[in-house]
């Protein structure tokens, strides 16, 4: 595992770090069935091989706890958005944490438009910052309607968000955006969240 790229395997199963193995065992089911090879509809050769791969690693107490030793550490290294020398003022901490949360969930919901959602420990965690900190944001952006809760209990970037996401009023400086490369998601994807053209807006 130590010679490959670092994956975030929690984010490939849209689970919590905290999941159980109950859990990790359903919506693996769930997943492999969706993006399956065999599947007319949805088979997706790459996703199933990434699916497979994190539920490997997640489903095996041994492999799992070898994996999470790393993994704060790591989402830490690679999601580091804010600075702490940076912030002029509590608002432009607030538009950094609004564009942060969009721009994650943004990600999540390209991925997989009807399940592509995070819980709230995991934007934390990818985040680096804590709950209490992330309360205000969330309130927000929920009655904004910017973002919502799926069946799942996962929060969801919904269309509106996407547009407010697209509009540039949350823009931040290009070393701070956060990109599909990021996820460890080896298709090509574009390198940059924030601008999307009218076509873009209406498949997502």
């Amino acid at each position: 595992m130590n010679d490959k790229p670092w994956v975030d395997h929690y984010e490939t199963l849209q689970l919590s770090f905290a999941a159980d193995p109950e859990t990790i065992e359903r919506v693996y089911r769930l997943l492999a069935k969706r993006y399956h090879p065999d599947n007319d509809r949805s088979g997706d050769v790459d996703r199933f091989t990434q699916v497979r791969e994190a539920y490997q690693v997640l489903s095996d107490p041994s492999s799992r706890a070898a994996y999470d030793a790393s993994y704060e550490a790591e989402r830490a290294r690679q999601w580091e958005i804010f600075k702490q020398d940076s912030a002029e003022s509590d608002r432009d901490d607030d538009q950094r944490l609004f564009h942060g949360i969009l721009s994650l969930l943004y990600i999540s919901r390209r991925r997989d438009p009807t399940m592509g959602g995070m819980a709230p420990l995991h934007l934390e965690r990818l985040l680096g910052v804590d709950r209490e900190h992330l309360a205000f944001p969330l309130w927000y952006l929920k009655k904004r309607e910017y973002i919502e809760i799926l069946e799942s209990g996962l929060m969801a970037i919904t269309v509106d968000g996407i547009d407010k996401l697209g509009s540039g009023e949350l823009s931040l400086p290009a070393d701070r955006l956060i990109t599909e490369r990021s996820v460890g998601d080896t298709r090509r994807m574009p390198d940059a969240i924030p601008e999307f053209s009218s076509a873009a807006r209406e498949s997502a």
